[in-house]
């Protein structure tokens, strides 16, 4: 008995130490992503039942000097979409529904421009109808409006597709906003008090709610932004609109009950369920990292299901791990905080099987080897370019990235989920890489396309000032233009400033990234606007 009650004691203090290591790098990873005097967050793991780690960091609200509390509601936006596809479900289960039906059974007057768009199409993304998000006409004053659902619908109905129904995974608001209206015409009720009276009460979600900007709500965190090194209070946005796409407001102990009552089946049955966490599949037959309102991934390898949200002033992720029955949610309310990375990091850590990799040395001939373009579509390039002595990789449209070996042939981003594996012939010989991250493994081929080389010119002053100014990309969307410390720069609204190195007469490049600007200009030399080389060509009109 004496040995066992040893072997007892030891067990014990070794899962005591090991979570104290946890929490320590549960801390660590929450410490590095918000600040004690600015927007703050809460952070949530619970493993099999129990609740392991819940803090709150930074402030609630800034302008009363307010602490985050794990209490603190949010606005859990696009995690709304979990509880608008599984009421479609439900309603489904009591024959009210058919989710192979077109949706003009249910919204007569939809314009299908001659195409069969399913609830299921709907649900996860494939539908091809137009996210009215992504709308140039969708500006800041649009967003103050108050819509009802059909003003909504006709908002967007009458835009072009984007493809046939099936053939492309393209995230969608619009059809989310589609959804929500079938809900209210097959069960005579609004939307919010569908999801009210069929889901946050019988399942005493006391603290969830259909968002409101006029309703008093305890305990609700404020929404912050930040624009040029300062945070401003998140713009106004009439909580008609994201509708059933994404107003809902929550807690993090609220949504981990929804999480509980879902994998329980206690909320819709098991077959349901199963089709809600199922890949969907494209008329292809290949398959996407997403089901009826969740993305379908993995943890270095174990099964997950999860869902983010991004909205004015908030971000917010959640995931289960249904093998272990983990789960992490890191909600924010500033836009500035992305908690994504940070989750699923929780989450390996959770499981014991951390993002960890040790750099370890190659010889400089074969991290040459790998040099070249990569391609997973016309639009999507990869290149791979070795310079004293470090590889780096770069995205077509993106930034310019260290890239680090653990071991022959494998890679890491630094401070990231994020590997390459370059896979080779059966002549040994490089002919792909893979990006594994948490969804599906996406592949680029290997190419002999050329890497594309810019020479940096010395750029004469007095030219560089005609370029300097603000330009609008978008209504409330700008690329300002300016020098400090005798070097060029540019900063995108929200966003921090790059360095600009000049390519050629009028044409600047953002430092270590492929994205060009060209500025036009009028007979007389005078800059009227510039072209944004940056996933196609977008133009910008000074304005000052």
């Amino acid at each position: 008995m004496k040995k066992y009650f040893l072997t007892l004691c030891l067990i014990t203090f070794s899962l005591t130490g090991q979570a104290k290591s946890t929490t320590s790098e549960f801390d660590r990873l929450l410490n590095n992503l918000f600040t004690a005097d600015g927007p703050g967050g809460v952070a949530l793991v619970v493993e099999d039942g129990k609740t392991v780690y819940r803090k709150a960091f930074g402030m609630a609200n800034l302008e009363l000097g307010v602490k985050m509390t794990p209490e603190n509601i949010f606005r859990i936006g696009s995690i709304s979409k979990q509880f608008t596809a599984v009421a479609i479900l439900k309603l489904a289960e009591e024959g009210k529904i058919d989710l192979d039906a077109d949706i003009t059974q249910y919204i007569k007057d939809y314009p299908t421009h001659g195409h069969t768009i399913t609830i299921k199409h709907l649900l996860n993304h494939t539908s091809g109808i137009k996210s009215y998000t992504s709308l140039e006409k969708w500006d800041a004053q649009e967003r103050k409006r108050d819509f009802t659902p059909t003003q909504l619908i006709d908002y967007f109905k009458h835009e072009p597709m984007d493809f046939a129904p099936g053939e492309q995974f393209r995230y969608n608001n619009s059809g989310y906003i589609l959804l929500g209206h079938i809900i209210e015409l097959v069960s005579g009720e609004t939307y919010a008090d569908y999801i009210q009276n069929h889901l946050f009460q019988p399942l005493n979600l006391s603290n969830s709610s259909y968002g409101s900007t006029s309703r008093i709500i305890k305990n609700r965190a404020y929404g912050y932004s930040k624009t040029d090194d300062a945070y401003i209070n998140a713009d106004f946005l009439s909580m008609t609109q994201p509708y059933a796409a994404g107003s809902l407001l929550s807690t993090v102990d609220d949504v981990y009950a929804w999480y509980t009552a879902i994998m329980n089946d206690k909320v819709i049955n098991k077959t349901s369920r199963k089709m809600a966490h199922q890949m969907g599949v494209l008329n292809s037959g290949e398959k996407i990292d997403y089901g009826f309102g969740w993305f379908i991934g993995n943890i270095q390898g174990s099964p997950m299901i999860e869902h983010g949200g991004g909205i004015n002033g908030y971000l917010t992720a959640s995931i289960w791990l249904p093998e272990e029955k983990v789960f992490v949610a890191v909600f924010s309310n500033c836009n500035c905080n992305a908690p994504g990375d940070t989750a699923n990091k929780m989450a390996a850590i959770a499981i014991d099987n951390p993002f960890n990799w040790k750099k370890v040395n190659l010889n400089d001939e074969l991290l040459k080897s790998y040099q070249g373009v990569y391609e997973k579509a016309p639009d999507d390039l990869r290149t791979f370019t070795f310079e004293d002595g470090q590889l780096y990789s770069l995205r077509s449209g993106g930034t310019r990235y260290k890239i680090f070996p653990f071991a022959k042939d494998q890679f890491f981003f630094e401070d990231s989920i994020v590997t390459l594996t370059f896979n080779r012939d059966n002549a040994a010989k490089i002919n792909s890489v893979t990006l594994n991250s948490t969804g599906q493994a996406k592949v680029w081929l290997k190419t002999d396309k050329p890497i594309a080389t810019f020479n940096e010119i010395k750029l004469d002053p007095k030219v560089f000032t005609t370029y300097v100014g603000k330009y609008q990309l978008a209504p409330t969307f700008h690329i300002n233009i300016f020098s400090e410390d005798n070097k060029m720069y540019t900063q995108a609204t929200g966003q921090e400033k790059v360095e600009l190195v000049a390519i050629g007469i009028n044409q600047l490049m953002l430092k270590n990234t492929d994205i060009k600007l060209t500025f036009n200009t009028l007979k007389d030399g005078t800059v009227e606007s510039l072209t944004l080389h940056q996933n196609g060509e977008h133009l910008a009109k000074k304005i000052e």
